[in-house]
């Protein structure tokens, strides 16, 4: 007896035929008829059909992101940053119809749990480099650099023909990126950049200041949050 719940084996079903066919091949029939289920269960479980691709791409992420994070971490957070880059691409260029379904169509103001499981590893790489006194962005402004970038480069692959693909394009936007947010360590932090990796660097420690009470940690996250944007303040007596 198939142990697979109805719901695993209808999101299974459409996964497949996504990768086989892309997205117009994923019609609510045609995933009917796939999972051995009648259309209304579909609806009943997914809401309509953004409802299923979303649990597809959540599924189809799942498994990914599960590679990503169980690999041993390397001791450089850059190098383990740029590791985490090179495999974000290879599994774009390996499932392009999931990696365009999950990234390709943005939806203002609405994101899938594909997308924040994404975006929690990639805070946590970002986090680690903070931490090291290596960042000369803020955490937030670096994560959406790195995203936006990797995306963009995936997504221009994917679009052309495998023969015509340069793999050095991919290599070229993550050394741009990687040399924009980072320092050479924490020694050259000052000079690189003022006081900006400072400020990155304590913000993403304020977790562990035992020392202060959470309203003195509130307030100093604040402050920090201003230098690691970029110190902008207004003018003088203003």
């Amino acid at each position: 007896m198939d142990a697979r719940t109805t719901r695993e084996r209808i999101v299974e079903a459409a996964a497949e035929l996504l990768a086989t066919g892309g997205r117009e091949a994923v019609s609510t029939r045609a995933v009917s008829a796939a999972a051995g289920v009648q259309a209304p269960t579909i609806y009943r479980l997914f809401g309509d059909k953004q409802g299923l691709l979303d649990a597809v791409a959540g599924h189809g992420i799942a498994e990914y992101l599960h590679d990503k994070t169980v690999r041993e971490r390397d001791p450089d957070p850059v190098a383990d940053l740029r590791r985490g880059w090179d495999l974000h691409v290879g599994f774009g260029l390996a499932h392009p119809a999931l990696y365009t379904l999950v990234f390709g169509e943005p939806r203002p103001g609405v994101e899938s749990q594909a997308q924040r499981q994404s975006a929690t590893v990639l805070a946590g790489m970002i986090g680690r480099i903070a931490e090291a006194g290596r960042l000369r962005v803020s955490e937030e402004r670096a994560a959406h650099l790195v995203h936006s970038t990797g995306r963009g480069i995936t997504l221009t692959l994917i679009g052309m023909a495998p023969e015509r693909r340069d793999p050095a394009l991919s290599e070229f936007a993550r050394e741009s990126v990687i040399a924009t947010i980072t320092t050479d360590g924490p020694s050259r932090a000052s000079a690189d950049a003022g006081p900006v990796p400072a400020a990155v660097t304590l913000r993403a420690q304020l977790p562990e200041l035992a020392v202060l009470t959470e309203s003195e940690r509130v307030l100093l996250r604040e402050w920090l949050d201003r230098v690691a944007d970029g110190g902008r303040v207004g003018p003088r007596g203003s």
